[in-house]
């Protein structure tokens, strides 16, 4: 298959994929190599060559999410670009250096902080230009962009490799980030989209309420459900709206949490947070309900940083209808890092990287601007 990049005929690709989600905690790189004769209809990614997570610090992390709250200005949005641009380039350099690799190419989703898909806009901050030079490669960014123009919701995109990634019999991933996500195969037809919390709020939360990032396994998450509030959470219209749909913190966030506080801290820290965690697993839940109830003989896999959370997991048990495994194809933190290198292998290639029943837009486009080194 013709490139349209001059990439290596001789060998598989080198491919490294950069992914920050919307837990805003930090950069996963995956090197990967890649059989481009294997688009779009075997399975592409040959071998996972390594994978490491690199946190942002404390004080970069706070930027992100201040710029995801409307609360940094346009100076410290162009200088949180350059900031992001750089962790990420010593990320994946750092990575290439334990591993003795050069790739071949790399594609950056970035740090969305900015997620509007019913006004076309989408903002993920990093810098293209830092990498190439940092790896010596070209490099592909700005994936969601193109299907937004196309009037897709830009999200999500992952699915299509997940698509790629597993084999013919019916499945459903979830994929518990900061926002949640599900993706169901049932054999002919590929439905996915964004459930609506998974993190976000138990993890801000816990900074709140317990003083840390996060709460270790859910251990704090122990106290009782209100229901009362589950209720009233739960007419959302996010919850209303069918897919196409995809959302972020400008939705599910600190704002929301803010709004909520008051009555919340009427509450013991225990019932909050589990409370908040019955949210996540009833938006979850709710969703699932869309697909239908052959759902319920699908494999069912669950991952991201909520598939380590105890309190959300026994959440989900007692709402799903099928039994979640954890997927372990690789290792926790990678897969998304991973599907977003098989998205730019596939822009390489000219291939379309979104699927038009899953975001929405107007055809299927290949993704994403390149820089040269």
């Amino acid at each position: 298959m013709r490139c349209r990049i001059p990439l290596p005929e001789d060998r598989p690709w080198r491919v490294l994929g950069l992914m920050s989600g919307t837990s805003a905690d930090g950069v996963d790189v995956a090197a990967v190599t890649v059989d481009p004769a294997a688009f779009p209809d075997g399975r592409p990614c040959l071998a996972l060559l390594g994978h490491h997570a690199t946190p942002y610090p404390e004080a970069l992390k706070a930027e992100v999410l201040a710029a995801a709250s409307n609360r940094l200005d346009p100076a410290g949005l162009c200088i949180l670009q350059r900031r992001l641009g750089d962790h990420h380039a010593r990320a994946a350099a750092n990575l290439c250096a334990a591993l003795d690799l050069k790739p071949d190419l790399a594609a950056l989703h970035g740090q969305t902080v900015q997620h509007h898909p019913a006004q076309g806009a989408s903002l993920q901050l990093a810098d293209p230009y830092v990498l190439a030079e940092a790896l010596g490669c070209p490099v592909v960014w700005d994936l969601r962009r193109r299907d937004l123009a196309l009037g897709g919701q830009g999200a999500p995109l992952v699915p299509l490799p997940e698509r790629w990634l597993r084999g013919a019999d019916p499945w459903l991933a979830l994929n518990l980030g900061g926002i949640a996500n599900l993706a169901a195969w049932d054999g002919t037809q590929l439905r996915a989209w964004d459930t609506g919390p998974g993190m976000s709020m138990l993890d801000l939360a816990a900074h709140r309420w317990l003083g840390q990032a996060f709460d270790p396994g859910g251990a704090a998450a122990s106290g009782l459900v209100h229901q009362d509030l589950l209720d009233r959470w739960m007419q959302h219209p996010y919850f209303r709206q069918a897919p196409p749909k995809s959302t972020g913190r400008e939705v599910f966030g600190e704002a929301w949490l803010q709004a909520e506080a008051a009555e919340m801290e009427t509450l013991p820290v225990a019932d909050r947070l589990a409370t908040l965690a019955a949210f996540s697993a009833e938006s979850v839940a709710r969703e699932v309900a869309r697909l239908g109830p052959q759902v319920a003989t699908a494999r069912g896999l669950v991952s991201g940083g909520g598939s380590l959370h105890g309190r959300l997991r026994a959440e989900l048990a007692r709402r799903l209808p099928l039994i979640l495994e954890n997927d372990l194809t690789f290792p926790t933190g990678s897969r998304e890092a991973v599907s977003w290198a098989l998205l730019g292998a596939a822009s390489a290639l000219g291939l379309p990287g979104n699927l038009p029943g899953v975001t929405g837009a107007a055809r299927p486009a290949a993704l994403g601007s390149w820089v040269w080194p």
